[in-house]
């Protein structure tokens, strides 16, 4: 595990290339906090050393954004908030995305704990008192905590 103190919106920069270098690889970035936390914030800093040029919003609408960097790379950035029943994200043909070998970055995936890939990383993102993020990353590997 990896613990990432962010004091303030100034070393969100430095913060989200700390993450990028955490997750190496790995596809699936979940990001767990509680609303207001800073998830899509943070997701906006990580856009930013993918350098995509497009505007980073929370999906919470539409549950699924597409952005592409000058490279041509896909990154897929989603919000389960709002969903109620699992089951939907089977309409959005939600394993083509997972499986894609694109970034999928995911807010509130806790609602859909059964279509969750088995390797992630897993990104905490709390508050303390004083306004700083405590950033917490752990890679999970075939279900299990793996550093």
């Amino acid at each position: 595990m990896k613990i990432i103190r962010c004091k303030s919106l100034d070393e969100l920069g430095t913060t989200a290339e700390q993450v990028i270098q955490f997750c190496g690889e790995d596809k699936i970035w979940i990001f767990k906090g509680q609303m207001g936390a800073g998830k899509t914030t943070l997701i906006k800093a990580i856009s930013k050393w993918f350098e995509i040029e497009d505007v980073v919003s929370s999906p919470t609408f539409s549950i699924v954004n597409e952005y592409r960097n000058p490279r041509g790379q896909i990154f897929y950035h989603f919000d389960f908030y709002r969903i109620e029943d699992p089951n939907e994200v089977l309409e959005i043909g939600i394993d083509e995305y997972f499986y894609s070998g694109n970034i999928c970055w995911l807010e509130w995936a806790e609602k859909i704990p059964a279509f969750i890939p088995s390797d992630f990383v897993f990104i905490q993102i709390e508050t303390a008192e004083n306004g700083e993020r405590i950033i917490s990353l752990q890679k999970v590997l075939n279900g299990e905590i793996n550093g």
